[in-house]
């Protein structure tokens, strides 16, 4: 997937946990892990907006657009078909 998730680096930058995110933003831990994994499909905006809140920052500094890592998947794509 071309979108990489950071948002295990914001959080160390923040000093805080995912259970204290957790805790604060009202999402449960295993949906914040799945997140923080790189493994969710999507994120709703009233989520990004309580992490973004929470942790001051931009949806930019959570989700990261990485051309090269959207191409590996693109070629994973093609060899499974």
């Amino acid at each position: 997937m071309a979108i990489r998730v950071t948002l295990d680096r914001v959080l160390l930058e923040r000093r805080m946990s995912l259970t204290e995110l957790s805790d604060r933003v009202g999402v449960t831990l295993a949906n914040l892990s799945i997140l923080k994994t790189g493994k969710a499909k999507a994120v709703r905006f009233s989520t990004l907006e309580s992490l973004c809140r929470e942790l001051d920052c931009q949806p930019g500094d959570i989700l990261i657009f990485d051309e090269e890592d959207g191409d590996a998947a693109a070629a994973d794509d093609e060899e499974a078909a």
